[in-house]
């Protein structure tokens, strides 16, 4: 006698409906459902932090004249030799030689070709000092034979720059917490863990020019020290925050 067993139809039928349901609310057998992204709010912050200038970067030049190009080249180096060995003995940072020209000088006499009369030297310096020495440093480097001042910046310390650049960023990232708590709040909404962070590096102070005025020549200039008073500084910072809620 032979048996048949029969194979219930239910299973394939279940199957067959869950296919059919997955395909119709679009998603494709075998593959896993992605989370959906959470809400986020984008809050862009700010932070700016003022540091005081302790420093300055003084820029020097000796400039001569002589009838020949030896003549001025000579002059020009003996003065500035003089001038960097004096400052030398202050002990400033970063001396350094920045610039050695030699030009002819012309003259156009009724219009006609141009006559060499002369050449004119110049040899250029740099250093920085503390802001409370640079008056004093100045008038003698002038005694000395500098000739020019080119100009005067005031800068702050490299370690009061690289703690204002941390402040900075603190108070952008608050700064950009507390304009997204601001608006969520205002919806009832509460912020939950940050998405995504862009830091904007808190950007390197530029330094801060000293306007340099001519001084009459006579006896009361010549025996006052010359003022020189630093500003501030300041360092500014930017963070965006992707918050979620």
């Amino acid at each position: 006698m032979t048996i048949i067993h029969k194979l219930s139809s239910k299973p394939a039928l279940s199957i067959l409906l869950t296919v059919s349901w997955m395909l119709l609310v679009g998603i494709s057998p075998g593959v896993t459902q992605e989370r959906k992204p959470a809400r986020t709010i984008r809050a862009s912050g700010k932070g700016i932090v003022s540091i005081p200038t302790t420093l300055s970067q003084i820029r020097l030049a000796v400039e001569v004249q002589g009838k020949t190009p030896n003549n001025a080249q000579q002059e020009a180096a003996k003065l500035s030799a003089r001038v960097m060995e004096y400052l030398k003995t202050q002990q400033v940072d970063k001396l350094q030689t920045t610039g050695i020209h030699l030009n002819p000088t012309y003259i156009y006499p009724n219009n006609s070709k141009p006559q060499i009369i002369g050449y004119t030297a110049s040899n250029s310096i740099s250093f920085q000092v503390i802001t409370d020495r640079a008056g004093t440093i100045l008038d003698q480097a002038v005694k000395s034979g500098a000739t020019r001042i080119d100009g005067v910046n005031f800068i702050a310390s490299e370690r009061s720059i690289a703690t204002a650049q941390m402040q900075a960023l603190k108070q952008a990232t608050q700064d950009a917490q507390r304009q997204a708590d601001a608006v969520l709040e205002t919806l009832n909404l509460k912020r939950k863990e940050v998405i995504s962070i862009q830091v904007n590096n808190a950007s390197n102070p530029h330094p801060i020019p000293m306007q340099i005025q001519a001084m009459r020549e006579d006896k009361a200039a010549t025996s006052v020290t010359t003022p020189v008073v630093g500003g501030e500084q300041q360092v500014e910072a930017a963070v965006t925050l992707d918050i979620g809620y």
